[in-house]
């Protein structure tokens, strides 16, 4: 069966999360390419997925009510080869269940999967590519039903999915993605927090998404050959919006809402949708990408940003928040984490 779905991972010291997922997504059925991309980890993390391949190591649900989708584990061993950056992105996908690539270093959320989607590429027949957030598990007909819409829809460039918060599985995250502003740099997660029984029409909501969440997004090898990667300065934050408006008006945003997605939100640099509870380190990445963006896309719109800037700095500081509010001071002024 030909693997027609390219699935990437980035992992970065979150090993026990990936190899939660990847159990997720070898259980749904369905023949696609994994490709786990480590960015410099320090927790041995490529060791331990390794080892987790061979059998010698169990993957462990972060909730006992959602072991459905990773238990019982799959038969191992499992296939599974290691190549490095370079070596990746001159070799087609073997195949493997799994292949595991060492970026050689923090090249952040649009870097990393750059190199998972390089070395996808080079295979031909894979039609559809799937970034997939390691804190996610999967429903096991999410793949077929990702597929099945991609193939459904016309000049398809982007795809969201269900996403749902996998501490609140009866929650929704997202229905596909969000709508953005670009007067304020804030966007609305569709759907966001409510029932996931709540009722909804799901071309409407491919209509309405401006761009779909990093957490589950898919894209088709046409969007990527005409498109390019995913821009890279960004580091982390808004490399799906960039990539949305870069293809806006070529190709059509999908929706599948049959695939479900159940999201950690956050794990790596402890990014929240709650109000106050970002770390100081998204707090500066979330300002400066948001920053970058504006002035790539929108330059004529960066002294309304700069002073919103100010105002969420000085929010921050009447909150308390000194750590949060000095680390988005260093962002607007260009100085480094």
């Amino acid at each position: 069966m030909t693997r027609r779905l390219g699935i990437v991972l980035v992992n970065w010291n979150r090993w026990a999360d990936t190899i939660e997922c990847l159990e997720s997504v070898l259980r749904a059925g369905t023949k696609v390419h994994i490709v786990v991309v480590d960015n410099a980890s320090a927790d041995g993390s490529l060791d331990r997925i390794a080892e987790w391949a061979a059998g010698g190591l169990p993957a462990q649900p972060a909730d006992p009510d959602m072991a459905r989708f990773s238990q019982p584990p799959v038969a191992k061993p499992i296939k599974v080869i290691r190549l490095d950056a370079a070596t990746a992105a001159a070799t087609p996908p073997a195949d493997v269940d799994v292949t595991l690539i060492d970026s050689g270093g923090n090249l952040g959320f649009a870097g990393g999967n750059n190199v998972g989607l390089r070395h996808l590429l080079l295979d031909p027949r894979v039609d559809y590519f799937w970034l997939l957030n390691n804190d996610t598990v999967i429903d096991p007909r999410a793949p077929a039903a990702l597929i099945q819409r991609l193939d459904a829809t016309h000049r398809v460039g982007m795809c969201g999915t269900m996403v749902r918060y996998y501490h609140r599985p009866t929650h929704i995250q997202a229905l596909g993605g969000s709508v953005f502003s670009m007067w304020t740099g804030q966007s609305r997660g569709l759907g966001f927090n409510q029932p996931a029984s709540m009722p909804f029409d799901p071309a409407l909501i491919a209509r309405q998404t401006d761009f779909v969440l990093g957490a589950s997004l898919a894209v088709s090898r046409g969007f990527l050959e005409t498109v390019g990667l995913m821009e890279e300065s960004y580091f982390l934050y808004f490399e799906e919006i960039d990539w949305a408006v870069r293809g806006r008006g070529r190709f059509v945003t999908a929706f599948a809402h049959a695939a479900v997605v159940y999201h950690k939100e956050g794990g790596s640099i402890g990014s929240s949708g709650t109000a106050g509870g970002r770390s100081a380190m998204s707090e500066y990445y979330m300002l400066r990408a948001r920053h970058g963006f504006i002035k790539r896309h929108r330059p004529w719109l960066l002294p309304v940003h700069g002073a919103l800037s100010l105002a969420l700095i000085a929010r921050r500081l009447l909150r308390g928040n000194r750590v949060q509010a000095a680390a988005m001071l260093r962002a607007l002024t260009g100085r480094p984490y």
